[in-house]
């Protein structure tokens, strides 16, 4: 079973997400971490998993959730993807607006304990904090979306 520290929960509150590369199979895959805890100090109905990791594709497209520099754009509980401005529950995965309605963000298996984040998705291997350079997509995805960010 896979079970490595990849960071703690106030980092990634601090920051509003994290990401990291991992290898599953023979693909590289990028994740990122988002709080999903109600309230900032744990408590709520989400407070077992204060954060949740998702595979860090849009459902509708092959677009980046998490960017580096920049990093996932959340509002009111939801990560927004930056092209077409649909929003996933940070909690759930589910997307219920915009290109990527009735999808559901793929879900990485992580735990907390103590404060801190292990990966313990046994099909994925940690390979190292953040995302890979990708020829030049540092800028951004064109937008087509009605939100401004």
């Amino acid at each position: 079973m896979s079970d490595y520290r990849l960071t703690t929960v106030e980092t990634v509150r601090g920051a509003g997400s994290w990401a990291f590369t991992a290898r599953e199979g023979d693909a590289d895959r990028e994740v990122f971490l988002v709080p999903c805890a109600d309230e900032p100090d744990g408590e709520g109905e989400n407070s077992d998993q204060p954060v949740r990791a998702w595979i860090n594709r849009c459902t509708h497209e092959d677009q980046r959730l998490h960017r580096e520099g920049v990093g996932a754009v959340t509002r009111g509980g939801s990560v927004v993807c930056p092209k077409h401005g649909s929003a996933f529950d940070a909690c759930e995965g589910a997307c219920d607006n915009g290109e990527a309605a009735g999808t559901t963000l793929r879900s990485i298996d992580v735990e907390v304990r103590g404060g801190a984040v292990f990966l313990t998705d046994d099909d994925l291997t940690y390979l190292y904090e953040g995302l890979p350079d990708d020829d030049g997509d540092d800028e951004g995805p064109g937008s087509s979306s009605h939100l401004t960010f």
